[in-house]
């Protein structure tokens, strides 16, 4: 393994063994192989990747793709079935946290056994455990046994204990869940403060933006494969086709992404993004006033497969009702599309989305907040025109649109259609502007001058 490797993942496969009734578990252990009473559930197979020092990684794939499988292996609480994986550095996990407390133990002894599991000596944690009992904020009860720790006392024992012991590499599931909003920023904190010390980060997560903004790579996994590998952008585009896409075009889907087929198509319309900048950037100002550039458009439009449902038609519209893509900060505008329903839909819901052209969202809003509130049941052949105001509140820069809608199929609500970079349109600068970053948050500054007399 090269010195600048941190984990090394090779032909990595995983098989679960799947008794149909209990008694199977006995027959099997007197057949001694003559016979099989199971059924084998491959939860990775041959999974290989390479993940340098400083690196940080993401982990992308719907539910059952392989992902705490694959961390659990990695981290060593779970034996492969075929491969090798090799770690080079302290590995802390933050995965089912305070699964191997011991009840019956204080805290402080569960500190100190669960520190040594992460390797750390008696020394190093007693160095360390005023920072995990402050870190914890569970008072007195660090002397108390487990058993008697609500499950979020256990939790954020648990998580001060890993995210103190100086790790090079962090594994994070982002089943995290610790503690009330104060505490679980404060722990995000650490996570950031442990990327800024060159560790090398692994999680896992189903939030495109997160990954996008944070990772330096990701990696997409379904039904224990690896399909792709590559730029954040990409991967969670891939991601996001494959997770909305109709039963009856997953597999091909699929395989567009194992052949690297879809890939190409990310990579195009990346580089359509990074044109569109340049272009945009090189547009003539027309004074302060909004107005509609035909030149202006978004080259980069990725349509989600439809469930009987399609979007059309998507535009901004300023007060008057004229259609604009360069807009005026502090107006308000209207950003409209049509949904065409070729088949019934149930608990139909639009929401729109604004995002940066690196693709992190900034806002947005749907028709409404639950399902119980969405349209119960649209017919076959209606179209509906969606509309939503919003105010300009973004700093001079270019942005885009998504649309969506979702309803209901089968169990669960999924979007029927849905179009990422549906539109495009530009703030346009002004003078002596003293707001920064992306969004004005109408901040007023003030100081006082104070004069000091010199003797």
């Amino acid at each position: 393994m090269s010195s600048d490797t941190a984990i090394a993942v090779n032909n990595l496969s995983k098989c679960f063994h799947i008794y149909d009734k209990p008694r199977d578990r006995l027959l099997q252990m007197f057949a001694r192989g003559r016979k099989q009473y199971f059924r084998e559930f491959w939860a990775l197979q041959d999974v290989s990747f390479t993940i340098n020092k400083g690196e940080t990684v993401g982990i992308l794939g719907r539910n059952g793709s392989g992902k705490s499988t694959l961390l659990q292996m990695i981290c060593g609480t779970l034996n492969q079935t075929h491969g090798d994986i090799l770690t080079h550095g302290r590995v802390a996990a933050l995965l089912e946290l305070g699964s191997g407390f011991n009840p019956e133990f204080s805290g402080r002894e569960n500190v100190y056994m669960n520190a040594a599991v992460l390797g750390l000596t008696r020394e190093e944690t007693d160095a360390r455990f005023a920072e995990i009992e402050a870190f914890a904020e569970i008072g007195e009860f660090i002397e108390q046994p487990v058993k008697t720790y609500s499950s979020g006392m256990m939790v954020r024992l648990a998580f001060a204990v890993a995210i103190n012991v100086d790790p090079q590499i962090l594994i994070v599931d982002e089943a995290l869940s610790v503690g009330d909003e104060l505490f679980q920023r404060k722990c995000f904190a650490r996570i950031e403060a442990i990327k800024a010390s060159g560790a090398t980060i692994l999680f896992v997560s189903h939030s495109g933006s997160a990954v996008i903004e944070l990772c330096t790579r990701a990696i997409l996994l379904d039904k224990g494969e690896k399909l792709a590998e590559g730029v954040p952008k990409v991967i969670v585009g891939q991601y996001q086709k494959l997770l909305y896409a109709p039963a009856d075009k997953v597999a091909s889907i699929r395989e567009g992404i194992k052949s690297g087929g879809l890939e190409r198509l990310e990579l195009e319309r990346e580089s359509k993004r990074s044109a569109i900048a340049v272009e945009v950037s090189q547009a003539a100002d027309n004074g302060l006033e909004e107005y509609f550039d035909p030149h202006i458009v978004s080259k980069s439009v990725m349509s989600y497969e439809s469930h009987g449902v399609l979007i059309s038609e998507p535009r901004v519209l300023n007060a008057s009702g004229k259609q604009v893509n360069c807009l005026k900060r502090g107006d308000t505008y209207r950003y409209t599309y049509r949904v065409a329903f070729s088949t019934g839909a149930v608990a139909v819901r639009f929401g729109m989305m604004i995002k940066t052209l690196a693709g992190i969202e900034i806002g947005g809003a749907a028709s409404s907040a639950t399902t119980q509130d969405a349209i119960t049941y649209v017919p076959t052949g209606t179209e509906i025109d969606v509309e939503f105001a919003f105010e300009c509140n973004l700093n001079p820069g270019t942005y885009f649109l998504n649309s969506g809608v979702v309803g209901v199929v089968g169990e669960g609500e999924t979007y029927l259609h849905r179009l990422i970079d549906a539109c495009l349109f530009r703030v346009l600068p002004e003078n002596a502007i003293t707001a920064t970053g992306t969004v004005d948050f109408k901040c007023i500054s003030a100081f006082t001058i104070s004069s000091v007399e010199h003797n």
